[in-house]
């Protein structure tokens, strides 16, 4: 198929070219109503026993969860003065129609004043149905909700969520308008060519611009959170770059290898070889990182399944731009693709540029045992820290100190003594009798200090269980638990509130966490199979890349959770990690780190299919890519890195996260361990049970694919008709053990 469509960008480049360009402008357009129809919440399951309570609580009395709160002070005037209460009561009756199921003045509730007199709260559950129309009943709410001569507060877990979207929208506008400049900058210290520099770039603009488009697509059919459009900038413009640098460094090697043809038949052939190489290795590594996305789809919260839409539309859209607009545009350009060259010229050959990734490569082979052992051993090291993770979910910590919901709460906690966390608890079909058992049973867990009846109709009762300490913390973890453990003898009983809502994420994470390894392993094993022709291989892929990746985990706990270089890096500790975190750097690690083990592998098939000297096609393929593979994940790594000056600290973390794991992966992995467990295993690399080996012979994706009929890379090509010669020798059989 591959060697067809490179027949067609051979032949028609412009025709190519134009429909790119007018498919990218209407992708544009469309693409550009996508945040419209993005989603805010997603967070939720509403399987989980927490969503089962909010809809029952709903169904019977409306929501009566507290999740806005607004805080009214004023240094000379106390909440007990008429001033003070006409003016929060002004607020009060003065709120929008339809916002609100409930709303708690102060003056209802005592414990609503702070000791001085200067403070009070008023408490406010929101209309809706799902997470995203309390989002949408907040933004009508909150501008209502300041009071002519007092200072207003907000805060609560919609004034966090509502805070936390506005600082990544405008953290993401900050993360594009660096990262674009700055990898053009590095393009051109790269490719010393400002024609070359400028081509990663137009994939990027190209792959973000189609990306929104698709998730527009996707709106239309699901809910979509606005979350994913940052991992479309992350992966769309990253990946994007990543294989342009693939392409555009093949396609002038292969050009440095024609010096006596001219621009234009140079090209036709060049791009002919490209695209049975570079390409198809794009093609793989597309595929291997849209399948670890996918395995997000499995999750019930919409938030992890929309980084999977976006994640997939990202990878596809920068594919199809890397093997269509990008091929055609260096068709056209031929040997001007290195215009406008700065500093000393190239030297001729650009393989020489490897001999030091070579020299380490064979000097890594010679001791493998060694190198594996020490490797592996230090980055379980830098891993152990993940030993002792602990887990949590949003919550005002995630902003910055100087965000109004963050200092709201802050103010909380100062006026109104140690923070408090409360749980909903609805009983069905329980008489007064078992309600007072529950409450005997509340009253006796560790660390409740109050239970409050809420609301009560002849078949439920809604009670408001309190204690002390965030509502994230292991402790009030542990006491959702306990009450939960609280089951009456008649009819039923569901706990809800935001940290059994943290519980059931956990535990959702926790079950389907399995199953989504099941679908990333599978998928991998397939693919590189089919790619190499190995069943070894791809079991070594994936060993090494949770290797690097954990070891990624360890630093992340060690910085977030346990909160060293907070201050380096601005951020509040939570004491914890977010839960979905994880997951989310798990699907997206596991498909770059494969983007780089595709590309190293499929130059070392190549060089074996040639010699079928493995010590050689190992030292081979880490000289051709060494510098690649570092180029490419220097360019990422400011992609990624953009990211990890987010205000949002769970934004933060995914960025250091990654960025940690694509240096440990892009250095530690592909240049040591790579090399000295091929080195190990010999030609055992290129095992496969015989049945496999020979269908993989037959119908199996080789890296440059059966040598090409060689009048066909100019075949109707209206700017030659120059036969290219190939040097391409027969494939030694694969290993089979027979």
């Amino acid at each position: 198929m591959i060697d067809r469509w490179s027949g067609v960008l051979s032949r028609r480049p412009r025709a190519v070219l134009a429909a790119g360009l007018l498919l990218t402008v209407l992708a544009a357009v469309f693409g550009s109503g996508v945040f419209a129809s993005l989603s805010q919440g997603g967070f939720d399951d509403p399987a989980s026993e927490s969503g089962r309570e909010l809809a029952a609580e709903r169904a019977a009395f409306g929501n009566r969860g507290v999740d806005v709160v607004a805080v009214y002070s004023d240094a000379e005037l106390t909440a007990d003065q008429p001033a003070f209460r006409a003016a929060v009561e002004d607020v009060v009756d003065a709120l929008p129609a339809g916002t609100t199921t409930a709303v708690v003045p102060y003056w209802a509730d005592p414990s609503l004043v702070s000791a001085d007199g200067h403070h009070a709260q008023v408490l406010i559950s929101l209309a809706g149905v799902s997470q995203d129309d309390f989002l949408r009943s907040y933004d009508d709410l909150r501008p209502t909700l300041d009071a002519e001569g007092l200072t207003t507060q907000v805060a609560g877990s919609f004034a966090v969520y509502h805070d936390v979207n506005e600082r990544t929208s405008e953290d993401l506008e900050r993360a594009e308008l660096i990262t674009l400049p700055i990898v053009i900058l590095l393009a051109l210290l790269i490719f010393r060519s400002v024609v070359a520099a400028l081509l990663p770039a137009l994939v990027g603009a190209v792959a973000m611009v189609g990306a929104l488009a698709v998730v527009r697509l996707i709106t239309g059919v699901t809910e979509v959170s606005i979350f994913s459009v940052n991992v479309i900038s992350l992966l769309g413009i990253g990946l994007a770059i990543d294989y342009a640098l693939f392409i555009v460094s093949r396609f002038r090697e292969e050009l440095h290898a024609l010096p006596d043809l001219d621009s234009a038949e140079a090209s036709a052939i060049a791009i002919r070889r490209t695209m049975a190489t570079a390409g198809r290795t794009v093609l793989f590594s597309a595929l291997t990182v849209a399948a670890a996305m996918s395995s997000l789809l499995i999750f019930p919260q919409n938030f992890l399944r929309s980084m999977g839409y976006g994640g997939m539309a990202a990878v596809v859209v920068a594919m199809v731009a890397a093997l269509t607009v990008l091929p055609a545009v260096l068709r056209l350009l031929g040997r001007r693709v290195d215009a406008g060259r700065i500093g000393r010229r190239r030297p001729t050959d650009p393989a020489a540029e490897g001999e030091r990734w070579e020299r380490l490569a064979r000097g890594v082979m010679r001791r493998p045992v060694i190198v594996i052992v020490g490797t592996v051993a230090a980055l379980l090291v830098v891993a152990s820290p993940f030993l002792g993770v602990r887990w949590g979910s949003v919550d005002y910590r995630v902003l910055p100190d100087d965000e109004p919901s963050h200092q709201a709460a802050a103010t909380i906690v100062r006026e109104f003594g140690p923070e408090t966390s409360t749980a909903n608890v609805l009983l069905r079909g329980v008489g007064p009798a078992e309600v007072e058992r529950f409450e005997a049973g509340a009253r006796a867990v560790d660390g409740v200090v109050d239970i409050t009846p809420v609301a009560q109709d002849a078949d439920a009762t809604l009670l408001r269980v309190t204690w002390e300490g965030n509502s994230q913390s292991e402790e009030s973890q542990a006491i959702v638990q306990q009450l939960r453990a609280l089951d009456p003898d008649t009819g039923s009983m569901l706990v809800g509130g935001l940290s059994a809502d943290t519980v059931d994420l956990i535990a959702s994470v926790g079950a389907h966490l399995p199953w989504m390894g099941v679908i990333v392993v599978a998928v991998m094993l397939v693919l590189l199979f089919l790619a190499f022709g190995s069943v070894v291989l791809p079991l070594k892929a994936v060993v090494m890349n949770l290797v690097s990746i954990t070891a990624s985990f360890g630093v992340v706990t060690w910085v977030f959770s346990d909160g060293h270089g907070a201050g380096l890096l601005d951020f509040t500790p939570q004491g914890f990690l977010d839960a979905t975190n994880p997951i989310l750097m798990l699907a997206i690690l596991f498909g770059l780190s494969m983007d780089y083990e595709v590309f190293l592998l499929s130059r070392v098939r190549e060089e074996w299919d040639r010699t079928g000297d493995n010590t050689r096609a190992v030292a081979s393929g880490v000289r051709h890519t060494g510098r690649i593979i570092t180029s490419a994940a220097l360019l990422l790594g400011v992609v990624i890195g953009a990211f990890a000056t987010s205000g949002i600290v769970f934004m933060k973390m995914l960025g250091v996260g990654m960025l940690v794991a694509l240096i440990i992966d892009a250095t530690v992995v592909r240049a040591l361990l790579v090399p000295a467990t091929m080195a190990l295993l010999g030609r055992w690399n290129w095992w496969a049970p015989a049945p496999m080996a020979r269908w993989w012979e037959r119908y199996g994706f080789r890296e440059g694919g059966p040598a090409p009929d060689p009048a066909s890379d100019v075949a109707s090509d209206p700017a030659t008709d120059v036969v290219e010669t190939t040097s391409a020798n027969p494939f030694p059989s694969t290993v089979t053990g027979r």
